[in-house]
């Protein structure tokens, strides 16, 4: 029998609500809370498209033509995102994870990921999936198995929904102060006060037509919200203090039956580029984790 694309799926439960985490890439293929959808994920017999539910590690976004220095070496990357000529959301996404603790409501994932072209370094990752009254929190460790320091960059990328056929009908809150603008291939080319712009979301308010495609920093808050605007459903998405960007996206390029149908609100540790320009970059020495921890609450 050919297996689900997605792998080995992995079911988490607590109370009224029930995770599916799956194999392939160690990410979030479904969440309900009271019967209804957290997630705009993927379905069984799917693969993930649009980084739906994926972890993006070790690096979040894109890096410009694949191409960085680190340690006095030029490293270049595969480009992952050939339209565009970058190398995007990492190198763990379609690799094969394994479950090593799987209780009724506690998943930890984990990840040994060995040097390559591009990335020659080893990193072991560990995800761990934690489900009960207060929501589902997820914990990123990364450790440097190397002997010698390596670069690295955390992020996520779930596509959350509040029961809107589109998001134009939902209300988006975002608690940044500063956008950054991109070139026509997603490079940052500069960062911008939110005031007075199409950008601002401090405060709920429908997304409507807006396109968003954007990473948000300057964050004054730790959570952003996606509602309905009848205020019955609500996701919250939370993070700890070394997610300092938030990228939001309203799905505008995917497929046409995907497009604009559920919010990504990617937490990232880092900037877009950040391999290049260092913004946010996070230099891990020999032997050295460092855990980073987001989480989502629906209603």
């Amino acid at each position: 029998m050919r297996p689900p694309p997605s792998g080995a799926q992995h079911r988490l439960a607590s109370g009224d609500q029930e995770v599916t985490v799956v194999e392939v890439g160690g990410g979030l293929r479904s969440y309900t809370a009271g019967g209804v959808a957290v997630l705009d994920g993927f379905g069984v017999e799917e693969m993930a498209d649009g980084g739906r539910g994926q972890h993006l590690l070790p690096w979040p976004n894109r890096i410009a033509g694949g191409r960085y220095s680190f340690g006095r070496r030029d490293l270049r990357l595969a480009l992952t995102e050939p339209d565009r000529g970058n190398a995007i959301h990492g190198l763990v996404r379609w690799s094969n994870w394994a479950a090593t603790v799987h209780d009724a409501d506690r998943l930890v994932m984990e990840l040994v990921l060995h040097p390559r072209p591009g990335y020659p370094f080893a990193l072991g990752l560990s995800v761990e999936y934690r489900l009960g009254p207060g929501g589902l929190s997820v914990a990123t460790t990364a450790t440097n198995l190397d002997d010698r320091p390596c670069p690295y960059g955390a992020g996520s990328h779930p596509y959350l929904t509040v029961g809107t056929d589109l998001v134009d009908e939902a209300l988006l809150q975002v608690p940044g102060d500063l956008v950054v603008e991109s070139d026509d291939r997603g490079i940052p080319t500069a960062t911008s006060p939110v005031e007075g712009t199409a950008h601002d979301f401090r405060v709920a308010r429908p997304i409507g037509d807006e396109v968003v495609d954007h990473a948000y920093t300057g964050l004054t808050g730790n959570e952003a919200v996606v509602a309905s605007a009848d205020g019955l459903r609500r996701v919250t998405l939370w993070w700890d203090r070394s997610y300092r960007w938030l990228m939001v996206f309203t799905g505008d390029t995917l497929a046409p039956s995907r497009r604009r149908r559920g919010v990504a609100l990617e937490p990232m540790t880092c900037a877009p580029n950040a391999f290049v320009s260092g913004d946010g970059l996070r230099v891990l020495e020999p032997q050295e984790s460092w855990t980073t921890t987001w989480g989502l609450v629906g209603r």
